[in-house]
């Protein structure tokens, strides 16, 4: 299951403290990869709103929205938006939170259980959704949107190897494990370094979730 060009990452603004640690872009080297965001910032190359996406249907490769969700203010217009705009074999991988404070980037709108995540991605052929933490009040919820079909011995595998490690017990390593990419491995790296995943665990450690 690889991630096909280009790739863009919606929420990419680096806020301030997240400079440079918060750019994906390296781990993707010689790929067409674009961030985007509604405001202008660092880490942003394209201005663009997901709720009205400025891009031809079908255009894009593989779309990575992490930890942006709970600031957009129509979720569920944004999902048909990206579904839109990515290619049939296109890959939509999102997270956001559940059990965090409010954090205004400049809006904090929504918290997501799991169902919710189902519900957001019933436009994709296929979709697999996960959390992090405590199953009664996960702090974090990660979803895979495939918008073409997916053999299916590849999703059985998929499946069968997500159930084997559980691994979002484990956090991002265990959602890297599940591609067996470098390339996903590394995202997990440069994400557990970014002050908001720090965030998260400082909070589940007061709350031991």
């Amino acid at each position: 299951m690889g991630l096909s060009e280009p790739i863009y990452e919606f929420g990419s603004l680096q806020t301030p403290h997240q400079e440079g640690i918060a750019d994906l872009r390296p781990l993707f080297p010689g790929k067409k990869y674009i961030g985007a965001d509604m405001r202008e910032g660092p880490g942003v190359d394209v201005i663009l709103n997901l709720h009205n996406i400025n891009l031809p249907p079908e255009s894009v490769g593989t779309v990575l929205i992490l930890d942006t969700l709970e600031h957009v203010e129509f979720p569920r217009k944004a999902i048909k938006e990206i579904h839109r705009i990515l290619k049939p074999n296109g890959i939509l991988i999102m997270s956001s939170v559940m059990y965090f404070p409010i954090h205004n980037h400049p809006c904090d709108y929504w918290r997501f259980t799991p169902e919710a995540f189902r519900s957001l991605l019933e436009p994709f052929t296929s979709s697999f959704v996960d959390f992090a933490g405590e199953s009664s009040f996960p702090h974090t919820v990660v979803g895979i949107g495939f918008k073409g079909s997916i053999p299916e011995n590849a999703m059985s595998e998929f499946v069968k190897r997500f159930k084997r490690a559980r691994p979002l017990r484990g956090g991002w390593k265990g959602l890297a494990t599940l591609f067996a990419s470098p390339i996903v491995w590394s995202i997990y790296r440069k994400i557990r370094e970014l002050r908001l995943f720090f965030q998260i665990l400082f909070c589940c450690l007061i709350f031991r979730v």
